[in-house]
Parts: structure tokens; sequence; C-alpha cells
């Protein structure tokens, strides 16, 4: 018996088990697409055509960008190989790899934003080697090889695999989401904390407070749009005879949560740059979008070097 239908169930099960469910998903994973890619293609615009100087924050937020769109032009693809391919295995086994690679990137894409945000903030000095560019694509570069090589094993040994590799399973996904939550836990409380030491009141208030707003709605995403499908592979965990229909609901609906997440992410990058809200605007009211300030550190002269 394979792991695979335990962890991953395809649309075929949904659409023949619970048709008005799939439906109503169907058009919800519509919804989130059009959204998704309108605001993010419009992000993208403005990170890599209108901001001056492509600081640290600036390069993980135009690969998360990236992932946000690949995810987004998943949902269409899933929807054409259903209705073509039918109950292909291999077909499914394609869009679910790249999905949930892209999945991983995000939530590791989002950490990074988060530490550097806290470093930046409250480790000016000791930060300053690590918070350039040439470093920040580097990290870049691991995230997608180490996503697609966790996913891919992930993936190999539900397929081939019986109820031995599970605990195998769950170390990788604490590797690729538990971990980084607490991560990112860890570093919302830190700088929450330092903020209010009188050796950073020389901050702006308001740079202050988008430093704080970024984490904790990160922090929201994480907690709205991964984490019910990773308490679902826990559960599974545990339980591993966990009914099949139950188990079927619960991952449809959790995946849909995640792919929310493309939605969500607009919200963070206001708090990357200064001008991104006032610059979106005047897409929107189509007048010349002056360039944003690379990063909300780069207002702070301890910080410039960065």
């Amino acid at each position: 018996i394979t792991l695979f239908s335990k962890f991953i169930h395809s649309d075929e099960q949904l659409y023949t088990n619970f048709y008005s469910l799939w439906i109503v998903l169907m058009v919800v994973n519509a919804i989130i697409f059009l959204v998704g890619v309108v605001l993010n293609s419009l992000a993208l615009y403005v990170f890599c055509f209108r901001t001056k100087t492509k600081t640290t924050s600036v390069i993980y937020t135009i690969n998360l960008i990236i992932t946000d769109l690949l995810v987004g032009f998943s949902l269409p693809v899933r929807i054409i190989m259903f209705y073509s391919a039918g109950d292909c295995k291999n077909c499914s086994l394609v869009h679910i790899f790249g999905y949930f690679v892209n999945m991983y990137c995000s939530i590791l894409f989002l950490t990074c934003i988060c530490v550097d945000r806290y470093l930046a903030i409250v480790q000016v000095e000791a930060s300053r080697k690590w918070r350039n560019p040439t470093c920040a694509k580097g990290i870049c570069i691991f995230i997608w090889i180490f996503a697609t090589v966790v996913t891919f094993s992930i993936l190999a040994m539900a397929i081939k695999f019986a109820e031995c590799c599970l605990s195998k399973i769950l170390v990788l996904m604490v590797c690729e989401y538990f971990f980084p939550l607490i991560i990112i836990i860890f570093f919302t409380t830190r700088i929450m904390c330092a903020l209010s030491k009188p050796s950073l009141m020389h901050q702006s208030r308001e740079r202050r407070m988008r430093a704080v707003q970024l984490l904790i709605t990160v922090l929201i995403i994480f907690m709205i749009c991964f984490t019910p499908f990773h308490v679902l592979q826990v559960a599974i965990f545990i339980n591993p005879d966990m009914p099949d229909n139950i188990s079927l609901i619960v991952y449809h609906v959790t995946v849909t949560l995640s792919s929310l997440n493309s939605c969500m992410d607009p919200i963070v990058y206001c708090f990357v740059t200064n001008n991104f809200q006032a610059t979106m605007k005047n897409i929107f009211r189509k007048t010349e979008p002056e360039q944003t300030n690379a990063d909300i550190t780069g207002t702070n002269k301890n910080s410039k070097g960065s």
C-alpha cells in the first residue's frame, strides 16, 4: 500500500464523491487565480522596474512574487489537466510536484523576509556583511534547489513505499514548514521586544511599526494558508487509518487555503518598500508612478550599506 493515496488526493476522487464541493472549490480557485495573478503581476512590475535599488528585501520579495505567480498559473493548469487527462496519475504528479515546490518556496521566502527585517532593524551593524544582494541571490538559489529536492523526496517516498516511511516524511515536512514557522514566531517576538528598547527609539515610529506589521502579517498568512494543510499531514501521521472521505475533503479544502497565499502576500509587499501602495495607486490612476524607495530600511542611515 503506497502512502500517495493517504497524503495526496486527486481531483478525480473529489469530483466523483463530492461533486458539489468540487464545483465550489473550483470557483474559489478561479477567483484566487484572477486576483492573485493581477496583484502579483503588478507587484512584479513595481519591484522590477519601479524600484531603484535591489536590496535584500526586494530580492526576496521578487522571488516570492514569482512563486505566487507560478502557484496562480498552476490552478488553471490543474483544471485543464483534469478535463484533458482525467485520472492520469503521471499528469497529476507533474502538477502536484510543481505546486508543492512553489508552496514551500513561498514559505521559505516569507521566512527570509522576516529574518531580513529583524536583522535590518535590530542587528544593523552585525548583519551588514550578510545583508547584501549577492548573499540574498545565493540564498534564493539555495531555496529553489532545496524546496525542489525535498518535495521530490517526499513524493517519491509517498509513491513508492509503505507506512515505514511516515516518520521520514514528517521530518521533511518539519524542515519545510514547522521549522520556518518557529523561526517566524521567534523573530516576531524578538523584534517586538527589541523595538521597545531605548536604543532603537531613534528609528522613526513609522519604520518600527512597518516592521511589526510585516512580521505579524506573515504570521497570519502562515496560520491561515499553510497551517491547516500541515496539521492534516500530522493527523495522518498520528492516525494512518483516517477515513478516506474525511482526508479527501480536508485535503482539498486545505490545499485551496494554501493557494490563498498568492492573494494575501501582496499585503506583505506593502511593508517592504516605502511607497509601494502609492505606486500601485498611481498605476491604477494611469499616471506615471514614481520609483519606489528600495527598502524601508533604506531611509535609515545605519543600513544604507546593505
